[in-house]
């Protein structure tokens, strides 16, 4: 694994979806919806909109994906390229 390849990943790690000023709108985030909390099954997609207000959440910022669903961010993927 290159330098750049492991500053990627650990990045990935360091970012948290705990945190509202990780997030904004546009960006690739997997989700978990309310549903699916039980599992733990995530759903992939872009920030339309952030729902929930303070500043942090301990099981993730509330979020409106652009499909519609809404749910918790679990893991923040990058932007939306």
């Amino acid at each position: 694994m290159d330098d750049a390849s492991h500053f990627r990943a650990y990045k990935g790690i360091v970012v948290d979806g705990t945190n509202r000023e990780n997030i904004r709108p546009g960006i690739k985030v997997q989700i978990v919806l309310k549903k699916d909390q039980r599992s733990g099954k995530l759903t992939e997609g872009v920030v339309k909109d952030l729902l929930t207000k303070s500043g942090s959440h301990p099981h993730g910022i509330k979020v409106r994906l652009e499909s519609g669903d809404v749910g918790r961010v679990k893991e923040i993927l990058g932007d939306n390229e």
